[in-house]
């Protein structure tokens, strides 16, 4: 049968807490494998701003419970002493397969593949009634509890000025809303690129869960801006006007740095020509000078 893991066990071992607990009981089947289960409701504070009218769980929340069931399985092995950090280092061959509405169980499943210096391989999967929803290879890794090194740059080429598309505009694009919109205001380069940027504050809800005041951003919210990012470069084309973009995939994303309170996430995005359904991007996101995330998506283009 295996042990169960209530919720009272499940935050005694994860920091997370609402609005990011993703999990709300999970299942020890063996040392390298867990299954876990989150119940969906319309209460969920995210399905009031990811399409308001047509309620959808974010893609990139799939991976965060992923992660918290994989953190679970491998903290004895990465953070033994609890003094440091659990990260997603790595995802690869992310696909987003079917949609997770109000009303829907999750399943989460993870299988540990492999566990070597310092990092672990797990091969995850969410499903519901109608089968697998999301899939994915994580890499997490372990780093001390890193704190900001100096004071943010000011007023540099990317702060807001009049030609920016500030957020007003960004909602008459994209339909996303508070709390799940990630993009403060953006840039149109042409060809295109993109630039958005979004200012990281103390009282954003992702940060809530964060134990002794440790704010480090998660990874999978900085997949999100990217896929934002990239939905706004598409649907800022008059004929997609009225469009909206779904998350399809992530061939590969990488964390080299924690972003903390009081950073300016520069997202730049380019988006690769081709067939107006579709969406493909590479990007990065740096803070400052310093690169902190590299993704590679892509996401379809539909007709509201």
């Amino acid at each position: 049968m295996g042990s169960i893991l209530s919720l009272q066990k499940i935050k005694s071992i994860l920091p997370q807490r609402y609005p990011l607990l993703m999990l709300d009981r999970a299942l020890k089947e063996s040392d390298t494998r867990y299954v876990g289960v989150k119940n969906l409701t319309f209460n969920e504070n995210f399905f009031a701003g990811h399409f308001p009218g047509h309620p959808i769980m974010p893609g990139v929340l799939q991976l965060e419970a992923m992660k918290q069931l994989a953190q679970i399985a491998v903290i004895e092995k990465l953070n033994p002493s609890g003094e440091n950090d659990i990260y997603i280092r790595v995802l690869e061959k992310v696909k987003f397969r079917k949609p997770n509405n109000p009303g829907d169980r999750i399943k989460i499943e993870i299988e540990v593949t492999e566990i070597k210096d310092g990092e672990a391989v797990v091969s995850a999967k969410t499903s519901n009634n109608s089968g697998l929803t999301c899939q994915a290879e994580i890499t997490l890794a372990s780093r001390p509890k890193l704190h900001p090194e100096n004071m943010p740059q000011m007023y540099n080429d990317v702060d807001k000025t009049p030609e920016m598309k500030d957020i007003s505009e960004i909602m008459e694009i994209i339909p996303h809303r508070y709390p799940f919109l990630f993009v403060d205001y953006f840039k149109d380069q042409g060809d295109g690129k993109i630039i958005a940027i979004k200012n990281i504050s103390c009282n954003e809800i992702f940060f809530s869960h964060s134990p002794d005041d440790y704010a480090v951003m998660p990874e999978s919210i900085m997949c999100e801006i990217s896929a934002q990012a990239g939905c706004l470069s598409v649907l800022a084309i008059p004929a997609n006007k009225g469009k909206i973009g779904y998350f399809m995939s992530i061939e590969r994303a990488e964390a080299f740095y924690p972003v903390f309170p009081g950073d300016q996430l520069r997202c730049e995005l380019t988006i690769a020509p081709g067939a107006s359904r579709f969406g493909k991007g590479k990007g990065i996101i740096k803070v400052d000078d310093r690169k902190v995330f590299e993704i590679s998506i892509l996401f379809a283009i539909v007709d509201a």
